[in-house]
């Protein structure tokens, strides 16, 4: 699982670091390209105003001075390198082939020129403007020429800059990839390495929700839930083995010595009928006993998915206590009501509700036996995330050094020799409050009684 982690780890960091290495790619383009598109645009108005001037003197150059004509050059000179300027008449035909021979200018930019007015032709490092102008009647062209000072200096700094920035970014894209990675597998790796120290003899270790991941918690509380039902589904199998054996083997071996005892000798109608009363007591003990382990067994999260459904815990406690004084009448149980909320959405929970009648039952009906029917009190209440059933008796209690084993199915106390029971009412409760997730808690003092409470998470619309 460690060497799956770890891939993926790797995946990801590549991944963000593809992303972050585009992202960085593609906006350096985007600022040099339209640095270069900008400073060509620049360079092309400056040789556009010397074009422009150097027209304007062709045409005025009897009124201008001569002095001041070749300030006017000199100075365009001075902000342009590498300037050259033209000044052509436009042959009668229009054939631009012996000009653009002499200076090694394409003739398409010149056909541009009459075609347009006006044009701009570029051979990577001089850049060319051009425009017609006239002059008594005769058409004539202007071209300025000079070195982009902008591209070949500063551009090749601004590629320099850039270049180093992408290989910072790319050096620092990867540093993060590899902790933002590392955090988000850093829970994973937690998780397996706590699922990997869980084994059949501490299935009681859980695994920890973490913190603002919401997806994790929900694969933690989903495991965990697993835990619980395999958990309980251990306890009931040790259990069950250790108790089965002298529980089942009891009735059978008084069922065997009967018939063995009828079939050594002859006897009597009523000897026989005697012996068939007997196995047929000792049947029906056993069938009661195979039966408890079946329920048992059903409780201890096998895996079944059971039917839930919202569940008013008041309206069941009605209907267990009506069932429990129609079973016996001696049954004495008081309900208290004065801790019920105001509001009685408190009181709902997400139940099987044969499942919870049949726990709250026996933990009742418990109550009720080892009491001798002294009223028994059965309490409910609710605070804003849980709902509370307290049941409490008068009863015999259960002895302090015997409590640790309340939950094994057929343990009885010392002190129930006179009642009759089984030992599984309170192992099957646990198992049903479990499989809702809720909580059992019995406390005791023996010959004073017995109080068990019970609580219930309230059922939300999120479930």
């Amino acid at each position: 699982m460690f060497r799956k982690v770890t891939t993926n780890q790797t995946k990801t960091m590549l991944l963000l670091m593809l992303v972050f290495s585009t992202i960085i790619l593609l906006f350096s383009g985007f600022v040099y390209f339209s640095i270069v598109n900008f400073s060509h645009q620049r360079f092309y108005e400056l040789l556009k105003v010397r074009t422009t001037t150097i027209a304007q003197i062709e045409k005025n150059k009897e009124q201008l001075k001569l002095t001041e004509s070749k300030n006017l050059i000199n100075n365009a000179e001075l902000e342009l390198p590498m300037e050259k300027d033209f000044i052509f008449e436009v042959p009668r035909n229009k054939d631009f082939t012996a000009i653009a021979s002499k200076t090694k200018i394409p003739k398409s930019f010149f056909n541009n020129i009459i075609n347009i007015g006006e044009a701009n032709y570029n051979d990577d490092e001089l850049f060319y403007i051009g425009q017609i102008f006239k002059i008594n009647n005769k058409d004539y062209i202007a071209i300025a020429s000079a070195k982009n000072h902008y591209v070949i200096d500063y551009l090749g700094y601004l590629k320099q800059t850039l270049v180093i920035c992408m290989v910072l970014s790319l050096l620092f894209s990867m540093i993060f990839s590899f902790y933002l990675s590392k955090s988000l597998f850093k829970p994973i790796s937690v998780i397996t390495g706590k699922v990997k120290q869980i084994s059949s003899e501490n299935l009681h270790l859980r695994l920890e929700n973490q913190p603002a991941n919401k997806e994790l918690n929900e694969l933690v509380e989903t495991f965990n839930d697993m835990l619980n039902r395999i958990e309980t589904s251990f306890e009931t199998q040790n259990h069950l083995i250790g108790n089965v054996s002298h529980e089942l083997r009891t009735p059978l071996t008084s069922i065997m010595g009967e018939a063995d005892v009828a079939l050594s000798m002859k006897r009597t109608n009523e000897a026989y009928k005697e012996t068939l009363e007997i196995i047929l007591h000792e049947a029906e003990k056993l069938d009661r006993k195979i039966n408890a382990l079946l329920m048992i067994a059903q409780t201890g999260f096998d895996g079944k998915i059971q039917k839930m459904e919202k569940t008013r815990i008041d309206q069941l406690l009605w209907d267990v206590t009506e069932t429990l004084r129609r079973i016996n009448s001696k049954n004495n149980i008081y309900m208290d009501i004065s801790m019920l909320p105001d509001n009685p959405k408190k009181l709902k929970v997400f139940a099987n509700e044969q499942l919870l009648h049949l726990a709250i039952a026996n933990i009742i009906n418990n109550a009720c036996k080892y009491s001798n029917f002294e009223q028994v009190r059965v309490s409910l209440g609710a605070s804003d995330h849980h709902v509370y059933v307290v049941i409490k008796d008068n009863g015999i209690g259960i002895p302090e050094t015997e409590m640790d084993k309340i939950y094994d199915p057929f343990f009885r106390a010392s002190n129930t020799r006179n009642f009759e029971g089984y030992g599984i009412g309170l192992p099957l409760a646990r198992n049903i409050i479990k499989m809702h997730n809720g909580e059992l808690n019995v406390s005791s003092i023996i010959n004073v009684g017995t109080t068990v409470q019970v609580r219930f998470p309230i059922y939300s619309v999120s479930e």
